[in-house]
């Protein structure tokens, strides 16, 4: 089973214990190495399932006394803006920079251990299990931020990135062309927030998002002159055959 099915099969058996009132709301979930007995998965995959909770509203994570569910249900989901792609990187940005550099403040060491090992799967793993490392990796930072509404605002922006057709086409177009300096570059955040860097995790974040905005315009520039030829060729065609008809 894939890395990215096996944590959403425990998301849905740990969501189905919560709706079977075995968790009620606002009571603390067990801890990860009890859970993982239980559903007979590892620590970091329970971490996984977690998060995704977190994000679809079900759980709470605070950092430092555990892990609780919501106490209000997951809000209908919202009307997506109207943004470009060119947006949504804009913000995360400058939204992620900041995030990236009080999570260096503020990770623990299960939460380094975890971003290691994403970074790990961007390096190995198929397209599909980097592209969903990529995303836990962000979501994890956002939680180690202890900031809630920076880790509301790193969801939306998600949200956003995947929901939106037109930005997940683009992202889509660049990010399987730049796998490695995707990589690397999630390895340099990484190894700031390690070293217990706000400056370095801010500055690296920061440095992903330039790069990825640089390669969202020339994928975008690529495009243009495409449809200008095909333009020109559908007109010269047209030219041609009023040609041979006068």
């Amino acid at each position: 089973m894939s890395t990215k099915r096996l944590f959403q099969t425990v998301a849905k058996q740990i969501e189905d214990l919560i709706d079977e009132g075995l968790y009620p709301a606002g009571t603390r979930l067990p801890g990860e190495r009890e859970l993982a007995e239980k559903l007979g998965v590892s620590r970091v995959t329970i971490r996984e399932a977690e998060i995704a909770l977190q994000a679809m509203g079900r759980l709470e994570i605070k950092t430092g006394s555990g892990v609780y569910v919501s106490d209000t249900p997951p809000a209908m989901k919202h009307t997506l803006p109207k943004v470009s792609a060119f947006e949504v990187t804009e913000a995360r940005l400058l939204i992620e920079s900041e995030t990236a550099a009080l999570a260096a403040l503020n990770i623990d060491e299960a939460g380094i251990e975890h971003l290691e090992d994403l970074v790990a799967r961007m390096r190995s793993g198929s397209e599909k299990e980097a592209n969903e490392a990529d995303e836990l990796f962000h979501l994890r930072i956002a939680e180690a931020s202890n900031n809630a509404a920076m880790v509301h605002t790193v969801k939306a922006l998600w949200q956003m990135r995947e929901d939106i057709p037109e930005v997940k086409q683009i992202y889509a177009s660049v990010c399987v062309h730049d796998a490695q300096s995707r990589t690397e570059e999630h390895k340099a955040v990484f190894d700031a927030i390690k070293a217990r860097d706000p400056a370095g995790a801010r500055a690296a974040m920061r440095d992903h998002f330039h790069r990825l905005i640089d390669a969202m315009l020339d994928a975008a520039e690529r495009k243009a002159i495409d449809e200008a030829r095909q333009q020109a060729s559908a007109s010269r065609q047209r030219f041609a055959a009023a040609t041979r008809m006068s």
